[in-house]
């Protein structure tokens, strides 16, 4: 398991080192000055440009520019943003949160009405409940996920007047911003209006996160089943029906817990295309996360917010994409000898 854990060690370590190169190259790659993507500053005054170029080491070679690139991105100097001149890392700690919480709901949602749902599939793969949400899986895997939003919006905001259409509270309710996390930081708050202020916050949650949780949803459902169904071809499965259990014996005591290994590899792989798709989701809803600020940047040419947005989001990605796969060899032994 040691040797397992540190190949996986060497691995991060490396994609982390290729993944600061990348970033570390856009300052070059896009149009302009690079010594004004790595800073931040729209305009450079004269009399800083000598001191600038050597902080940056922008007259040495392009080494010893990464390794102060490096060392920047490690002391938490990530440069200012070309739109509002505040420091990047400063913006990204205050919107990363929202991402976070709208990201986090949903996969629990995929987690708690995928896999239910995934497993009644493939108790009788070939009865009418099997194949009705085996359809249902297909129709939300084929829906954009922009059109099902506007859909949704459509109907239960514009149509019906019960859900919110935009923003993560409404404009009445002051929150202390303590963690970041909404919902937290109204439970946090000594306010007289906190039970207001948490309905009033769970309502513009809860289009957003049954939008983002489509996807995950239908593919862990898919996944669920097909793993049951190989799972109930196997010998042992057989020997233990062979025996005198009923099926639903058989499916809690051996069954379950083997087909379940395989999912648990596909929420690091759900959360990485839950971070993809927040940034259509929170466009479409307004919702002040990290996404929507770096698409925005992107309109806005904000070259330094994109550079740093790409690293974060890559890392968020990496980083649960290698947590799970450690969680899946703890559960799984097999899996370490790969």
């Amino acid at each position: 398991m040691i040797l397992y854990l540190l190949r996986r060690l060497f691995l991060l370590v490396f994609v982390f080192i290729a993944l600061s190169i990348l970033a570390f190259s856009l300052g070059y790659l896009f149009p302009g000055e690079p010594l004004q993507h790595f800073t931040g500053l729209r305009v450079i005054p004269v009399e800083q440009m000598a001191q600038l170029v050597a902080e940056y080491r922008m007259d040495q070679s392009y080494f010893q520019q990464y390794l102060a690139y490096l060392q920047r991105i490690l002391s938490g100097d990530w440069g200012l943003s070309y739109s509002s001149q505040q420091p990047i890392l400063q913006e990204i700690k205050t919107l990363l949160p929202a991402t976070l919480e709208l990201a986090a709901y949903a996969l629990l949602i995929s987690f708690f009405v995928g896999i239910p749902l995934g497993i009644i599939a493939a108790i009788k793969p070939d009865g009418i409940v099997s194949k009705a949400i085996s359809a249902l899986a297909l129709a939300g895997y084929s829906l954009p996920i922009f059109w099902w939003a506007l859909l949704l919006i459509m109907l239960f905001s514009l149509g019906l007047g019960w859900l919110p259409t935009a923003g993560r509270i409404g404009v009445l309710y002051e929150i202390p911003y303590q963690t970041g996390f909404m919902l937290v930081d109204i439970l946090l708050a000594d306010s007289q209006y906190q039970q207001e202020a948490l309905y009033n916050a769970l309502r513009h949650l809860l289009l957003p996160t049954l939008v983002l949780a489509t996807f995950p949803t239908t593919v862990m459902i898919r996944f669920t089943r097909d793993s049951m169904l190989d799972v109930w071809e196997q010998s042992y499965i057989k020997t233990a029906r062979a025996k005198g259990l009923n099926r639903a014996q058989v499916l809690y005591r051996h069954g379950l817990r083997n087909a379940l290994l395989p999912v648990t590899r596909q929420i690091g792989l759900q959360f990485s295309a839950l971070i993809t798709l927040a940034m259509i989701t929170e466009v479409i809803f307004s919702w002040p996360g990290v996404g929507r600020w770096l698409i925005d940047s992107i309109y806005q040419r904000n070259y330094p917010a994109i550079q740093s947005g790409l690293l974060v989001i890559s890392t968020l990605v990496i980083t649960a994409n290698m947590l799970t796969e450690v969680l899946h060899t703890l559960f799984n032994p097999l899996a370490r000898k790969r």
